[in-house]
């Protein structure tokens, strides 16, 4: 069962493919929807499988450029936590059992 799919290239001769995710994040496959007057069927490739075709797929290097916009859309979201604190954050507030003086 496919839960959402990214279109990968738009042939003009009217097939499309379709990068798909199941509802278990493991079940990525690669969906091709032939034209309708060529009579084919839609196959579905494992995307392990369909990467292991080699570079002569002329499917592949879009592939590759919706994975690429993928994990650039998601690093740009993941905001970095940081390691240090931010200057001028450490001691705005007393740690738990530190006297604050008043002087």
């Amino acid at each position: 069962m496919t839960i959402a799919r990214k279109l990968i290239y738009a042939a003009s001769n009217g097939d499309n493919g379709f990068l798909c995710v199941g509802k278990n994040p493991s079940d990525v496959i690669v969906l091709h929807e032939p034209n309708g007057p060529s009579g084919g069927r839609p196959s579905r490739v494992e995307l392990s499988t369909f990467l292991s075709f080699g570079a002569d797929c002329p499917e592949r290097l879009p592939l590759l450029g919706v994975i690429d916009s993928l994990v650039a859309a998601s690093s740009a979201t993941v905001p970095a936590s940081p390691s240090v604190p931010e200057p001028g954050a450490a001691g705005a507030e007393p740690t738990p059992g530190e006297m604050v003086s008043s002087t």
